[in-house]
């Protein structure tokens, strides 16, 4: 059997190979990140199809991250085993098995399953491409490439909400999940004959097993005690045993890690303090970006009454806007510090969700699609700067496992800031709705009025008395619940704002330690 490298193909199809491949890889990574956005359109659909609460339809984005983070570090491996042509096929393979499965899911419990397939798959095949295209330009192209891939990986999120909401206002929420089929379908026939291969290996390459199993205990111990504490109580048995096992299992990975001769994540890498508060700001930044990109879409649909194409065409100009400034910002981080870009991104991002927590249900659209621009153009500076960040802080033999771990990181905290912000969400919307329920007594005489003003209008209707207080009363408590859904969304957005100026305190400190003191030279005699 005859295998193509790179070379062999190269030869065949001169320097337009470099383009084919490029084509061929960015049409799958364009599917697999228009799965990350999509979905998010078709949370309260979801949740009104299968019966249930946020609690659980959140893991339809932190399944999907986790999931990812665990592919993104079994990619080398499997890449090693297979080759690029074969791995890359299966993770579509798998990615296309998912989008049926949850288009075609018939309960939650499926729907998970499918995104943690699809979160696996875009793991492995998201890093391959992106290897890949660096691999086949030569030195002095390879920031030409980098962008071009960069710059589809920021235009599926852009037009990917709205696609969304177009499935689900022309058919189904189903559809949201089949959008992605002909796109890989199209990516799986020009990888066949565009992407290199290379023969079985003789051995099978060296992985740490070992790590695997300690990150994915301890990211499912901790993961799935956070999402169940509000609804099992915080300091139930089953909570806290979660959480003790996750914790337990995520000390012993870490001990792990530094006594394996081949680590799945280098932790030594955090001893260098530059690389540490990069690792901080991309946790931070990772869980404020991937939970605001869940809890938008929700608020503007279940508080504002956006229809899913709305929610969508609403975050359409601020990704329009990414796709510009991201190379901009790029350039801008050669020639500025990346730690004082980021910093401005970060107060930025932080900006636009804090003036996100005073929308309400006659906010305009054009209002809140201005305030998710301002959080958008923060996030357009800060991805540049912090991998140049990141990675000037180490040595050159050490950029590959830095740049993975970044990613890792950055992946870890949407995972997690995802299942936080939406516990938060629930926590503080049983708070408000307690304190509005109190109020809701016979010396409240605004309640009193209202309901006497119902009381009349349903008489006219012809109800009996019995009937007409029933539904005046059913109707005074879905006002109190849609007013402690609001205020509790505002305090989320308020939560994800703070969680957001956190990754600017390592920012700060070392934009500090990159001043450069230049010791006073005695004049020579």
């Amino acid at each position: 059997m005859s295998y193509d490298s790179a070379d062999d193909l190269r030869a065949r199809y001169g320097p337009a190979w470099r383009w084919l491949v490029t084509i061929a890889g960015m049409i799958g990574v364009l599917s697999m990140v228009l799965s990350m956005t999509t979905v998010n359109v078709a949370v309260p659909d979801v949740m009104g199809a299968f019966g249930i609460g946020q609690d659980k339809a959140q893991w339809m984005s932190s399944a999907f991250a986790a999931t990812m983070a665990a592919g993104m570090v079994m990619n080398a491996w499997v890449s090693g085993l297979l080759g690029e042509r074969r791995t890359f096929l299966a993770a579509l393979a798998v990615f296309s098995v998912g989008a049926v499965l949850g288009g075609m899911a018939p309960n939650e419990d499926v729907l998970i399953f499918a995104r943690v397939l699809q979160g696996f798959s875009s793991g492995v095949g998201q890093p391959l491409v992106m290897a890949l295209i660096f691999q086949a330009f030569p030195p002095e192209r390879r920031g030409t490439a980098m962008g071009v891939f960069g710059l589809g990986v920021v235009f599926a999120p852009a037009i990917g909400p709205t696609l969304g909401g177009l499935m689900i206002e022309l058919f189904s929420w189903r559809y949201v999940f089949f959008i992605a089929l002909p796109f890989c379908a199209i990516a799986a026939g020009l990888s066949a004959i565009f992407m290199p291969t290379q023969p079985w290996p003789k051995r099978l390459p060296k992985f740490d097993w070992g790590g695997f199993v300690l990150m994915c205990v301890g990211l499912g111990g901790l993961m799935i005690g956070l999402a169940g504490g509000q609804r099992e109580g915080w300091t139930s048995d089953t909570t806290l045993s979660r959480l003790g096992v996750g914790a337990a299992a995520t000390i012993a990975f870490v001990v792990w890690e530094l006594r394996v001769p081949t680590p799945l994540l280098d932790v030594r890498l955090f001893a260098n303090r530059q690389f540490a508060a990069a690792g901080m700001i991309a946790f931070f930044f990772g869980a404020a970006m991937l939970g605001s990109t869940y809890v938008g879409p929700v608020f503007v649909q279940t508080v504002v009454n956006f229809t899913p194409l709305m929610s969508g065409l609403m975050v359409m100009p601020a990704g329009l806007m990414l796709a510009v400034i991201f190379p901009m910002a790029g350039r801008m981080s050669d020639r500025l510090s990346p730690a004082g870009m980021i910093a401005g991104g970060l107060v930025l991002f932080s900006a636009g969700f804090a003036t996100m927590s005073t929308a309400d249900v006659d906010t305009a659209f054009w209002t809140l699609a201005g305030i998710f621009m301002i959080s958008r153009l923060g996030l357009g500076f800060i991805n540049p700067a912090l991998n140049a960040f990141s990675l000037n802080a180490l040595p050159a033999s050490q950029v590959r496992q830095g740049a993975g771990a970044v990613n890792l990181i950055r992946q870890l905290g949407g995972a997690f800031g995802t299942i936080l912000f939406v516990a938060f969400l629930e926590t503080r919307m049983a708070f408000h709705a307690e304190a509005l329920t109190a109020t809701q007594d016979f010396a409240n005489r605004s309640s009193a009025e209202m309901l006497d003003r119902i009381a009349q209008l349903l008489r006219a209707a012809g109800l009996s008395e019995a009937t007409r207080h029933a539904r005046a009363i059913e109707h005074l408590g879905q006002m109190v619940h849609a007013q402690a859904q609001a205020l509790a969304f505002h305090d989320t957005f308020l939560m994800i704002s703070g969680v957001t100026l956190l990754a600017l305190i390592p920012a700060l400190m070392a934009t500090r330690r990159r001043r450069v003191v230049v010791p006073k030279v005695a004049p020579a005699e």
